[in-house]
């Protein structure tokens, strides 16, 4: 009588073991959320793929033997809340990459939906050839968005600051914009009258705010371009006036602010100023983030 002996248990599975990379950058991460960084596992993602010369979909391909411990001292920069982009030394904006450091305001996510809202109003004037201009531009990162993705308009940036106006340049080199070096309540007496869209990003914290502004902002943004006045809204005022010397009948203007001030900027376009549909809209988040308002005869 013969007998068959029971086939073996299968072997579990084998375990790929986790990269040297992405061990470290699970230290990282950890690290950076007890130092109340808002976005740890990007952040700790972004810098290995600094570091390595990589991108961040691809970090698990770095080999151990390759990995670089200078990762460690960017790490601990980020966590002292150096912003990401000043360590990195660019800034993704819409379809854009800017070069930005110390001396430019860092473009936000949430302005990317100021610059949308602003795009569609173009693109629904009956304008072959739109001129636009954008006040307190930093680092261009509005102007060269409407310059890319309304690729038929003329676009103007102002900026005060020297160091900010720096950057600009070189981010605009090659592109259409057309940098100015001024004030922004100024700016452009030439276009009077002439201008389809201004757009700003103007200055809106108040000053007694300060001690509450993440440090990323506080301590390595310009001071001029974060505060404006007592209740933030001291530039704004000025950019109304200007916005209104520069378009035309019908022209529009759009100005970012606090979600806090929502409700709060559509009343200084008043009619009686020459303004109409003044309006605040929300952004990504749902939270009052600009206003915008149209020019009419007064």
């Amino acid at each position: 009588m013969s007998s068959r002996s029971e086939p073996p248990e299968p072997a579990p599975p084998s375990r790929r073991p986790r990269s040297l990379l992405l061990a470290e950058v699970a230290r990282a991460t950890q690290r950076l959320a007890d130092a109340g960084v808002p976005s740890p596992r990007f952040d700790a993602e972004e810098l290995a793929a600094y570091v390595h010369g990589t991108d961040r979909t691809r970090l698990h391909t770095v080999a151990d033997a390759d990995f670089d411990a200078r990762y460690w001292e960017v790490v601990a920069r980020r966590e002292a809340r150096e912003p990401l982009q000043h360590i990195t030394g660019r800034a993704f904006f819409r379809y854009l990459e800017l070069r930005v450091g110390p001396g430019v305001f860092v473009p936000r996510p949430e302005t990317e939906s100021v610059v949308g809202w602003a795009i569609d109003a173009v693109r629904a004037m009956d304008v072959a050839e739109p001129l636009i201009v954008d006040l307190c531009t930093g680092s261009g990162a509005i102007a060269l968005a409407l310059a890319q993705e309304v690729p038929r308009a003329t676009v103007h940036a102002v900026e005060l600051d020297e160091r900010a106006l720096k950057w600009a340049r070189e981010n605009a080199e090659g592109t259409r914009v057309i940098l100015h070096h001024g004030d922004a309540r100024t700016a452009l007496p030439e276009l009077g009258g002439q201008v389809d869209l201004v757009i700003s990003n103007p200055p809106y914290i108040p000053l007694g705010e300060w001690e509450h502004v993440a440090p990323e902002a506080r301590d390595h943004d310009p001071q001029l371009a974060l505060f404006s006045g007592e209740d933030g809204l001291e530039m704004i005022r000025g950019l109304e006036r200007t916005a209104h010397r520069l378009l035309r009948h019908g022209g529009v203007v759009v100005i970012e602010h606090a979600d806090t001030q929502g409700g709060q900027v559509p009343w200084i376009f008043t009619e009686d100023r020459g303004w109409a549909d003044a309006a605040d809209h929300p952004d990504l988040n749902n939270r009052p983030r600009f206003a915008t308002a149209r020019r009419v005869a007064r």
